[in-house]
């Protein structure tokens, strides 16, 4: 049997329109794998896809034509899911419930209880950074803690497959950054990670590979550090240049014949300047996310 996490084969899902004679096309011949220990992300502009094919991926959606397995199995079987926790874009939890309980929910829902059910709830909470709020009710979380706490929820059973619909959708940028940790840390784990997301810059950081969706059709994958560079040209980064050594590598250049096409201080990123400016403390662990002027 495969276990190759997430297989795609030529899927095409087509909504129809209640009330009107017409049809809309969401995903169309999509094929695509997601192998075991990376982090894929999906992408694409609102209505793209991306979402429809994570819920077919899940069993939430039928397929009109295509196959879809995880681990081997079809995604139509109810037992394709028991390795996999799934995070939706707006997770709903009973606000009266706390984190510790809600998690303590879901873990009797996979089967657990006991003192194994205790532990997992306690290394749980720990691990997404919410022993402190354990006790406080999730009607008062703010919109990263309950993103979150629905980590920990999607982890509970401990699955092999984690599918993660805008992770950090609504969430400020020191919340996306801790999320972002998390994801990290679990794919150090082991964990294989499907995601959807817009934030570009965070697919950057975690993602091994990207695809991109347009109008329900793949249109770019690849291997993120492949996708990003640019065909033709050669980066060359120096520390404490001065004027006159950089007018020698000018000159240098252009007798081995070289075109210079541009030249400057590297920047950083908008994100990593604002973190450094609220929260100096992690500003390192954020990256320089630096680029060519």
């Amino acid at each position: 049997m495969s276990k190759i996490p997430v297989e795609i084969e030529h899927l095409t899902k087509v909504f129809r329109v209640p009330m009107r004679r017409e049809r809309v096309v969401a995903v169309r011949d999509l094929s695509l794998r997601v192998e075991a220990g990376e982090v894929y992300g999906l992408l694409g502009p609102n209505g793209s896809g991306k979402s429809t094919t994570l819920k077919v991926v899940l069993g939430l959606v039928p397929a009109t034509r295509g196959k879809t397995r995880v681990f081997g199995e079809d995604s139509r079987l109810v037992r394709s899911r028991k390795d996999v926790g799934f995070l939706p874009e707006n997770p709903y939890f009973y606000k009266f419930l706390t984190g510790a309980e809600t998690v303590r929910f879901f873990g009797k829902l996979s089967g657990l209880g006991g003192g194994q059910l205790e532990a997992r709830v306690k290394e749980l909470l720990e691990l997404v950074g919410l022993e402190d709020a354990a006790g406080r009710r999730v009607g008062s979380y703010s919109k990263g803690m309950l993103q979150r706490i629905g980590l920990a929820q999607a982890l509970v059973q401990d699955p092999g497959l984690l599918v993660l619909d805008e992770p950090t959708a609504g969430v400020d940028p020191i919340g996306s950054r801790e999320i972002r940790d998390l994801i990290l840390e679990l794919k150090a784990r082991g964990k294989t990670i499907l995601l959807c997301s817009h934030l570009l810059s965070q697919v950057q950081e975690i993602c091994d590979r990207v695809g991109i969706l347009a109008r329900g059709t793949l249109v770019r994958e690849g291997r993120v550090e492949e996708l990003l560079s640019v065909r033709d040209q050669t980066e060359m980064v120096f520390d404490k240049v001065s004027p006159e050594k950089l007018a020698a590598l000018r000159e240098a250049a252009e007798k081995l014949g070289l075109n210079l096409v541009s030249s400057g201080r590297p920047q950083t990123t908008l994100e990593h300047l604002f973190l450094e400016a609220v929260d100096p403390g992690h500003s390192a662990d954020a990256g320089s996310g630096r680029k060519q002027a």
